[in-house]
């Protein structure tokens, strides 16, 4: 974990979906476990809206299903509600057994 650009960590603020994503693909690296599937995300209409810190580990979630969109939207900088975190921690821990 490295907080935000500004030096700031923020640990009640809201995590956006994108964040959640980079939290899991970092612990998913240092584990040292396979990171390469990476999914085309062009189809998104909101794909633009990606920080680029987030992109790798947006295209390797959505891969791995893990984060999905609802229909063409993304939604990477909304802050996740609680069902979809809930929903989303629950993919990542069936797919690596964690």
């Amino acid at each position: 974990m490295g907080g935000y650009e500004d030096g700031r960590f923020a640990p009640n603020d809201p995590i956006t979906r994108e964040q959640m994503a980079a939290m899991m693909y970092r612990f998913v690296q240092a584990k040292g476990w396979d990171t390469t599937a990476s999914a085309d995300l062009s189809g998104y209409t909101d794909a633009p809206q990606i920080s680029t810190y987030a992109l790798p580990a947006l295209q390797w979630a959505n891969a791995e299903g893990i984060i999905s969109g609802n229909g063409t939207l993304l939604s990477p900088d909304a802050p996740a509600t609680r069902a979809q975190a809930a929903a989303i921690l629950t993919r990542f821990c069936e797919i690596f057994s964690v």
